[in-house]
């Protein structure tokens, strides 16, 4: 290994808001196949994921709950990290951001910036986001609520949660101060910001209009990290979060060896989250002196059939049941495969058993079979390089000298995608190789053994690479293919690859299919079905199971949704909303029950709504809206082809009946 020569990788630390989805272990397992690749070239390779625990969320939940939040939050940790373990995540710390040492370095760390000039005392005043944990300045909101007279009462941030108006004492951190030299910082690391089209957002949305100061501490909440000199006050979610990607090597403790050894590293993040990791982050290390990561890597999401995933929609997946039916090697493939690295992907059932079936059954399982099958059947499980080519073993060589090549230009600038395509033009190639050369006909004659057995060799060999440069994305499967090529190496070195191997032992007897085929129609049904039309019901079975274990009850004194017939007894616009209508209606439970609902531009003539018989969900919990509204409740609708409609029932059922 050379001297120095270090690779440093961190996911973003997740919010433990709920069970993991797509998107997350998509970020994760992205991560984890460039820990291995380094690992395999060479590098020393340090692997960093962990949890965001802070901030007023939290500490909101866990009171509902009856519980310390850290207490809370134990068993959510625990969980992210067995399903790390399902998902064979390899990395090297998990750093939850209640960690004591890293409490101790970001209160070093603000006490820092503080005396130097860089943080200072003032109000705040504007909107705020709980759910988002973020500020935002009114033309930031994707909707704004105005009384009678025109005054802001309110807002909805770009995620769609409400936002609050917030007065209170906060610290500031100067940004504006630093915008110059962040600008001038892109300029001279062009590569610093993936993928490029990411740059130019944050460049012209947010630091040319001008980087306002932003607060980094609260008083209206605890739960987080006290101000040693102003312990009134709690570092705010980015100060805190951000530093955790170097407080975990060491940075601010008395061993800050492994900080010096692999900062500056790689941040891979959402593309949501990527402003504060390419502005507030980079500048928060300037400010200290520190040097920027090597590089930001915005992802694009997963859509799920289409759509963004949502619990409304019926399509959130999780990787579990994929993991538990059709094994994690075909699960962790497909999500990077299906998806050009930095753009949107959509997931749909079809896409999956395709790919399973074409790619891995198909292509490469065949080519495994087929390779070992002959080699049992004409050389008697041998494996010899008589070096006795045919016309067609240059060509061959051309194409594995090229793909080899390609794959590591890809994996250097995290094209996982176009990486998989370049093994699979190396697995194309060689089933093309058997068809050309023929070997059924080669053993007919004794004349052509050698040339045979040259033959043979050659779909070995392509097969110990393919199987070699899979190693970081599903590794499980190349120690298979390893061993049914007869080798007891079980993983073989990247750095040094190359075509020649001599091969010692017998192939296996007969080698088990590797990926077996699967019926298309039945599997797609099952996903659609039980993973996310029934499923979903199953996960969200399993989440409220969760949350009743630690006392969290959304649902107040039910132990399941319930559904009632409502007649609509009124319906009007609300004020200063171009979104919401405010239901009257008559549930049989009780008087009329207030419902607001963001539904208005499906119904341009509300009126039309008056009389009918709705599916409400009767018994959530009442959520104030707007200050001065109460909403007891939810509204059923469909939604198809970006129309929605309210779903009604016939005029004859009585109000209050439960659908069931």
């Amino acid at each position: 290994m050379a001297e120095n020569k270090t690779f440093y990788i961190t996911t973003p630390i997740y919010y433990p808001s709920g069970k993991l989805h797509l998107g997350s272990t998509y970020t994760t397992i992205a991560c984890d196949v460039l820990a291995r690749y380094k690992r395999l070239m060479g590098f020393d390779t340090y692997y960093l994921t962990g949890l965001d625990e802070h901030g007023q969320k939290i500490q909101q939940r866990a009171e509902a709950a009856g519980m310390e939040p850290k207490a809370y939050l134990d068993p959510m940790a625990e969980d992210v990290k067995k399903l790390w373990k399902t998902l064979d995540i390899s990395y090297d710390k998990f750093i939850r951001t209640t960690d004591s040492y890293h409490e101790e370095a970001v209160q070093k760390i603000f006490e820092k910036l503080l005396a130097q000039d860089d943080i200072y005392l003032g109000k705040y005043s504007g909107w705020y986001s709980v759910s988002d944990e973020e500020f935002f300045t009114e033309s930031q909101l994707a909707e704004v609520y105005r009384d009678s007279d025109g005054n802001v009462i309110g807002g909805m941030a770009p995620s769609g949660h409400e936002v609050e108006k917030v007065e209170e004492e906060s610290y500031f951190f100067r940004m504006g101060k630093y915008a110059d030299w962040l600008l001038n910082y892109y300029e001279e690391h062009p590569d610093f910001i993936q993928p490029e089209i990411r740059k130019n957002e944050m460049i012209n949305t947010f630091i040319k209009p001008g980087l306002e100061d932003l607060a980094v501490s609260r008083t209206t909440f605890t739960w987080g990290i006290p101000i040693p000199s102003n312990p009134k006050h709690v570092i705010y979610v980015w100060l805190d979060a951000l530093f955790n990607y170097v407080t975990a090597l060491g940075y601010g403790s008395d061993d800050d060896s492994m900080y010096k050894k692999f900062w500056p590293g790689v941040n891979m993040v959402g593309k949501d989250i990527l402003r504060f990791h390419t502005i507030y982050w980079p500048i928060f290390l300037h400010a200290l002196g520190m040097e920027p990561p090597k590089q930001v890597f915005g992802h694009g999401w997963y859509q799920v059939n289409g759509r963004k995933m949502s619990k409304s929609f019926h399509n959130v997946i999780y990787a579990e049941p994929l993991v538990e039916r059709y094994g994690l090697d075909p699960y962790r493939y497909y999500i990077l495969r299906a998806m050009p690295f930095g753009n949107d992907g959509n997931f749909t059932a079809e896409s999956y058993i395709d790919r399973i079936n074409f790619d891995l059954a198909n292509d490469l399982g065949n080519l495994l079979n087929r390779t070992v099958a002959m080699i049992n059947k004409y050389n008697n499980g041998k494996i010899e390089n008589t070096g006795v080519p045919t016309e067609f073993d240059a060509e061959l060589s051309d194409v594995l000298v090229e793909s080899i090549s390609n794959y590591h230009r890809a994996m250097d600038k995290f094209e996982f995608s176009v990486a998989l395509s370049e093994v699979w033009t190396i697995i194309s190639r060689t089933n093309k190789y058997i068809d050309e050369t023929a070997p059924w006909i080669l053993a007919k004659s004794d004349a052509d053994q050698a040339k045979l057995n040259n033959v043979l060799y050659h779909l070995a060999e392509n097969l110990r690479i393919v199987s070699s440069l899979l190693q970081p994305y599903m590794h499980a499967t190349s120690e298979k293919i390893f061993a049914q090529l007869g080798l007891t190496e079980t993983k073989f070195d990247l750095e040094t690859l190359t075509s020649g191997y001599e091969f010692k032992n017998n192939v296996v007897a007969k080698g088990d299919p590797i990926f077996p085929r699967l019926d298309r129609e039945f599997e797609i049904a099952v996903i659609n079905d039980e993973m996310l039309g029934g499923s979903e019901k199953g996960a969200e079975k399993e989440e409220k199971e969760l949350v009743l274990n630690k006392k969290q009850i959304e649902f107040d004194d039910f132990d399941k949704i319930e559904i009632r017939v409502a007649e609509v007894v009124a319906v009007e616009r609300v004020e200063g909303s171009d979104k919401l209508l405010k239901f009257e209606l008559e549930a049989g439970d009780k008087g009329t029950r207030t419902i607001l609902s963001g539904i208005a531009k499906f119904y341009p003539n509300e009126q039309e709504l008056v009389g009918k018989k709705l599916q409400i969900v009767a018994n959530l919990k009442p959520r104030k809206m707007m200050k001065k509204y109460v909403s007891e409740g939810m509204i059923l609708s469909a939604e198809f082809d970006g129309k929605l409609t309210v779903l009604t029932v016939d005029s004859s059922v009585p109000n209050g009946s439960i659908i069931g």
